[in-house]
C-alpha cells in the first residue's frame, strides 16, 4: 500500500479489489464476434499450449457470448473438490493411480489428447481478468468483471472492493479460516489496484505487475501418531500402503489415514508404527 501510494503520489483513498487465489490451471479464452475460437494455457508465460478442442467440452465455458464482441479473457480452470474426490474413488476402484490434488487433476484433464476424456471430467472455470476488448470503455477491474458476467461468463467468486488496508487484512484473515468451506481449492488471496488508469501509472517489473500482490496461506500442520500400517490392493494388483493415524482435525476435516505411496517412500522416511508424525494436506486436500 505504501509503495503504491508513493508511486502514484497519492494520499487519498485507493480502492483495492480482493479475489480468491484459485489453485488451478491458468488459461486464455479468445472470442471473435462473440464466438469462442481459441483456448490457450499460460505455458511459460510467453508461449502456451493450444487446448481449444478440450475447452469446448467444459460446460461452464459459453461457446457464444450475449453480445457479438471481440475479446480475450484470462481465467482459472479448476476441478471442484467434490468432483475430485469422486474421480479419485473411481480411479482407486479400477486400480489407477490417484491424483495428488485437484490442480494436478485439472491440468491432466485439460491436456488430454482425447477430448472425450476431458468431457468426462467435471471441470469448471472462473474468469479473473479482461485482457482485451474492442469497442467498450472499462475504467476499473471490478467493472470489467461485472461486464463479463453480464455477457454470460463465470467470473471470480467472492470478490470485493475495499478502501483501506485494515479492511483488506480483515478479509484475508477471514478467508484463511473459511477457505475449507469452499468446494474448490484456494491457496491465498490476490490484492489488486482496482482503477485501470492507476495500474498503467504503476506499471510492471520484469517478473510481475506493481499493481497486484498475492498473499499465500501457510499450510496447516498437526502432530499425530501412526497406529498401524495397512496395504490396499487395487483391481490391477497395485499395492498402496496406508498409515492409520490417531484422528486429528486439520484443514476443515478429521484425518485418520494418509497414503504412504510405496515401499521406497516408507524406507526413505523410515516410517514405522507408533512414530509421531507431522501431517498436512497436500494442496489442502490429500493428507500426507
Amino acid at each position: 500500500d505504501q509503495r503504491v501510494r508513493k508511486k502514484l503520489e497519492l494520499d487519498k483513498k485507493i480502492e483495492y479489489i480482493l479475489e480468491l487465489k484459485l489453485d488451478g490451471l491458468s488459461i486464455s479464452l479468445i472470442y471473435e464476434d462473440g464466438i469462442l475460437v481459441k483456448g490457450v494455457t499460460r505455458g511459460d508465460g510467453q508461449i502456451g499450449e493450444d487446448v481449444t478442442k478440450n475447452i469446448m467440452e467444459i460446460k461452464s465455458i459459453p461457446k457464444k457470448l450475449k453480445e457479438p464482441l471481440n475479446l480475450e479473457v484470462r481465467g482459472e480452470i479448476v476441478l471442484p473438490i467434490s468432483n475430485f474426490n469422486k474421480l479419485n474413488e473411481l480411479r482407486m476402484e479400477i486400480g489407477e493411480e490417484v491424483f495428488a490434488n485437484p490442480r494436478n487433476a485439472a491440468a491432466g484433464s485439460l491436456r488430454q489428447l482425447d477430448s472425450s476424456i476431458t468431457a468426462k471430467r467435471p471441470l469448471d472455470i472462473f474468469i479473473f481478468n479482461l485482457q482485451e476488448i474492442d469497442g467498450v470503455d472499462i475504467k476499473t477491474h471490478s467493472e470489467g468483471l461485472n461486464y463479463l458476467k453480464s455477457l454470460g461468463l463465470k467470473v471470480s467468486p467472492k470478490r470485493n472492493v475495499y478502501n483501506s488496508m485494515d479492511e483488506v487484512w480483515q478479509e484475508i484473515m477471514l478467508w484463511q479460516e473459511k477457505r475449507h468451506e469452499l468446494d474448490f481449492e484456494i491457496d491465498g488471496i490476490v490484492i489488486k489496484v482496482d482503477d485501470l488508469s492507476q495500474r498503467i501509472m504503476l506499471g510492471e517489473t520484469a517478473k510481475a505487475p506493481r499493481w497486484a500482490i498475492a498473499y499465500k496461506f501457510p499450510a496447516e500442520r498437526k502432530l499425530t501418531q501412526i497406529e498401524d500400517i495397512i496395504v490396499q490392493v487395487g483391481r490391477t494388483g497395485t499395492i498402496t500402503p496406508t498409515a492409520l493415524l490417531t484422528p486429528v482435525r486439520i484443514a476443515g476435516s478429521t484425518v485418520s489415514r494418509a497414503t504412504l505411496h510405496n515401499e521406497d517412500y516408507i524406507k526413505a522416511k523410515d516410517i514405522r508404527i507408533k512414530d509421531k508424525v507431522w501431517i498436512q494436506k497436500a494442496g489442502d486436500i490429500i493428507p500426507e
